[in-house]
């Protein structure tokens, strides 16, 4: 399952980052994935704040 997760940064901008995870995945630990992705990147420092981030699930259609 694919989710987004967008993160705002100190200098103004949204980051948004995908992670993979199950459909039953907690946000919290969507929000603490994409977080620590951003934290090893050369971005300035994401807003730690959960509620200042937005999670949504990615329908992915199967090709054939």
């Amino acid at each position: 399952m694919l989710w987004m997760v967008a993160l705002l940064a100190l200098d103004g901008r949204q980051y948004v980052y995908r992670v993979y995870a199950p459909p039953d995945a907690l946000l919290a630990d969507l929000f603490w994935a994409a977080f620590h992705c951003h934290d090893e990147g050369p971005h300035p420092r994401a807003s730690d704040l959960f509620d200042s981030a937005q999670i949504w699930r990615v329908q992915q259609t199967q090709e054939i």
